[in-house]
């Protein structure tokens, strides 16, 4: 069996936090954060209106009437105003965003279709897409609160405040568009893309279960049950530790899991291994595994590496023909590859409060991370120098950082990188100027 880890996370002891299935879907979608903020939108217009008509109640028991001339006459301009912006936002919003999908369909064909994620769950456009129906929905409302030429002495309204409130969410409004404008056109260059997808992956890592046991493979004792999957087919995306090392723990017992992360189940699948007793009862377990559509990065720290290796394959395909970009992936999966290459792999152990092992966790061990990184990439950079040296360099600098019982993998890709090269290059030195390592690829 592989090295074994302890759990930890971001700090010594603790539980990477589980994701729940509605958390999940609700980062995955656009309606949520906008159906707030209309309701949101339709609570403060609601108490503007209140301040507006209390404002009024005391101008008129004071007889202050010059004051409330005053005010209609304000009012009165910044209804044009209003009339003009919710004319107008709707249709901004429309041209808005059907350029985004534009942008996103572009970047998904030239950069790989799991990237228009980062676009879905980027919480600069949500906010701008909700601010953008408040301000259009709150501009209708407080086009409802004018009343029809009156006098001031008879004027139970005057929606000044409301009116206020909707130049403010108008500026609002175009600062995040500036926002969303910017960080739009940075998520289509690639190297924000690439970065973005590292940062993400780096996150996963630091959630990672740190520390290293020996011996507790035999301890585990014999396999006395089996838990299987009866929800829908779909990714395995997360798994509720806390829970499931709660119900082990009841039950005198250590679950197994026996897909990994990032695995596809379907109904039937074994999902738990029980060892040293009975399986918990059904209740216990319900609601301790997610399973969706896609990967997640919560506790799969493989799926970064996944995404920046279809980079660089795109990148190399025909119809892209960028060893540039394909570079710049390689230059990450090595980033990501050094650092954990110092890290415990290939199994997860969770304990409870008494320091007992209550669920055992795999998780992908170092050459099948290499693997990987680097096999399909290989496969595709042959006949392409500027490629094949950047490989060249990144396994040569990983084989210096890796511990000496992780560098056959490394040797084992540079060797076949080798071999690919003399086979499909005739000349000697066409041969040496492929196989030269240089971090830069060709300069």
């Amino acid at each position: 069996m592989g090295d074994w880890m302890t759990t930890g996370g971001l700090r010594e002891g603790r539980r990477p936090r589980a994701l729940s299935p509605w958390r999940e879907h609700l980062r995955d979608t656009f309606w949520f954060a906008p159906t707030a903020a209309m309701v949101l939108v339709f609570v403060v217009w609601a108490v503007a209106t209140g301040i507006d008509t209390a404002i009024v109640d005391a101008l008129r028991e004071e007889r202050d009437y010059d004051t409330l001339d005053d005010m209609l006459r304000l009012a009165d301009d910044a209804k044009a105003v209003v009339t003009v912006v919710s004319s107008a936002m709707m249709t901004f919003i429309g041209v808005v965003f059907s350029i985004s999908l534009v942008a996103v369909q572009m970047a998904s064909g030239q950069f790989s279709p799991r990237v228009v994620r980062i676009f879905v769950r980027s919480r600069i456009t949500k906010a701008t897409f909700a601010v953008f129906l408040s301000t259009f929905l709150l501009s209708l409302l407080v086009l409802t609160s004018y009343e029809g030429q009156a006098e001031a002495r008879y004027v139970t309204s005057i929606p000044l405040v409301q009116s206020v409130l909707t130049l403010t969410m108008l500026g609002l409004s175009l600062l995040l568009f500036v926002l969303y404008v910017n960080q739009t056109l940075r998520l289509m260059r690639i190297s924000h893309v690439i970065d973005r997808i590292t940062r993400e992956a780096f996150k996963a890592v630091a959630r990672m279960p740190v520390g290293r046991t020996t011996g507790e493979e035999e301890a585990l004792g014999p396999e006395t049950a089996r838990v299987v999957h009866h929800g829908r087919a779909g990714v395995l995306r997360d798994v509720d530790i806390a829970r499931l090392v709660r119900a082990a723990r009841q039950e005198g017992v250590v679950l197994r899991l026996i897909p990994r992360i990032g695995d596809f189940v379907v109904p039937g699948t074994p999902l738990f291994a029980v060892h040293g007793g009975p399986a918990p009862a059904g209740r216990s377990l319900s609601r301790t595994v997610s399973v969706g559509v896609e990967r997640t990065f919560h506790q799969d720290f493989a799926f970064g590496l996944r995404q920046l290796s279809d980079i660089g394959l795109r990148a190399l395909s025909a119809a892209i023909n960028d060893p540039t970009t394909a570079v710049q992936a390689i230059d990450r999966i090595v980033q990501f590859l050094a650092a954990v290459a110092g890290r415990p792999l290939d199994t997860a152990l969770h304990r409870d409060r008494r320091g007992n092992v209550r669920l055992v966790q795999p998780v992908p061990g170092w050459t099948e991370l290499v693997d990987l990184g680097f096999a399909e990439i290989r496969g595709c950079a042959v006949g392409t120098p500027q490629v094949t040296r950047r490989l060249v360099a990144g396994l040569d600098d990983l084989v210096v950082i890796a511990p000496a019982d992780r560098r056959e993998p490394l040797l084992r890709h540079r060797a076949l990188l080798v071999e690919a090269v003399e086979r499909s290059v005739s000349e000697a030195s066409d041969r040496a100027f492929a196989l030269r390592p240089d971090r830069q690829g060709i300069g």
